[in-house]
């Protein structure tokens, strides 16, 4: 295990790939903090795998829209866990339309949860972060490749994270705390099902034919927060199968 005494947050991290971020973090060893903002049962089931690990591990309603939610999260997370080692910004929303009809109230909650929340959660980490930490943000290979119209406001959303991540990486690098993106393609989730209405077309972007596990995401996350990983930063490692290739 890389990651023994090593503190988490994950962001929205009840289920999907964020649960599967969270409990392969604690396979690795470390104690993890999640939070949700509507599944309760989800989360609570989350932190009930992570403890059955023998980890420690706590679930923190918040919605990451939510400036003062997030502040509040983030310290309880520090406080629960004992300080904080890393932070992963997973949570996010996805709204698929042409640019023609997609609603204000969509494109602002994109750019306030996509957006400003990683940007404002990790603004609070940094009062917990010391040198050793890591920032690892979840963005989209559609960050790269626009293959349909109407997921072009959300790409948009996603690429954004790309200069921030930069910037961020410059500004901590002396503190030697670490700052990277990972870049999931098609996983197999609820909201995204490997046999969905939308799963044939995902599939064949991809080189390997298949959609990718949560777990798979997980473990690249893991190895950016360990050791192993202490001179990458300002990177983006892309996990999708080829579909960008």
């Amino acid at each position: 295990m890389t990651l023994v005494g090593k503190k988490a947050l994950v962001t929205g991290g009840s289920r999907g790939i964020g649960a599967a971020i969270a409990k392969t973090l604690a396979t690795d060893g470390a104690d993890v903090a999640i939070t949700y903002e509507k599944s309760k049962d989800q989360a609570d089931a989350v932190v009930a795998d992570i403890k059955r690990l023998g980890r420690f591990a706590v679930a923190l309603k918040a919605d990451s829209a939510d400036i003062g939610a997030i502040q509040t999260s983030v310290d309880r997370a520090a406080a629960e866990l004992g300080g904080l080692d890393i932070l992963v910004n997973n949570a996010g929303i996805i709204r698929m339309n042409d640019l023609a009809d997609i609603s204000i109230e969509d494109v602002q909650a994109l750019l306030d949860v996509n957006v400003r929340g990683p940007i404002i959660t990790s603004k609070f980490a940094l009062a917990h972060l010391k040198e050793g930490g890591s920032i690892i943000t979840i963005g989209s290979f559609f960050a790269d490749r626009v293959p349909y119209g109407s997921l072009g406001v959300y790409a948009a959303t996603k690429s954004a994270l790309t200069a921030f991540n930069q910037g961020l990486a410059r500004e901590l690098g002396p503190k030697g705390i670490t700052a990277n993106i990972v870049q999931p393609g098609s996983i197999d989730t609820d909201m995204n099902p490997a046999h969905g209405p939308f799963s044939d077309p995902m599939r064949q972007l991809t080189a390997s034919g298949r959609f990718g596990e949560g777990v798979e995401i997980g473990h690249a996350v893991a190895y950016l927060a360990s050791e192993k990983a202490r001179y990458v930063t300002g990177t983006t490692l892309t996990v999708d199968g080829g579909a960008n290739a």
